[in-house]
């Protein structure tokens, strides 16, 4: 077979960075790979990662739309539920909820309008 495919990284909108960081690296547990601006005033583009996971959140016009949407692969997803309960980030109360097929999902809004489902497969 030909034209053998990576992984992907979703680019998801965003508008503020103290916003971004709050949710993305002090509430889910994401890490700064990197950050870009072509100049101090210009809009932010940073990569960030927690595991496998890398997502893309720009600030420049057009990169993106708001309110994405994207689903996220997750090992033992009641113990990160109950780590992000217990940080008492003001704007999210996420849970679990058991899906007719057998997955388990949970799913949290950033402050831009994207959504993000963490999901754990069913054995």
């Amino acid at each position: 077979m030909t034209g053998r495919l990576g992984g992907v990284v979703p680019v998801l909108r965003s508008f503020d960075e103290a916003k971004a960081r709050a949710f993305y690296i002090e509430f889910l547990g994401f890490e700064v790979r990197w950050t870009h601006r072509f100049e101090l005033e210009l809009p932010l583009y940073m990569e960030v990662a927690r595991g496998d996971c890398v997502l893309h959140l720009s600030e420049h016009h057009g990169d993106a739309c708001p309110g994405a949407q994207v689903r996220i692969g997750c090992k033992d997803i009641d113990a990160y539920c109950a780590s992000l309960l217990a940080s008492q980030y003001g704007n999210a109360r996420p849970s679990v909820n058991t899906m007719p097929w057998g997955d388990r999902e949970m799913s949290i809004t950033d402050p831009f309008g994207n959504r993000l489902t963490f999901t754990e497969q069913a054995l």
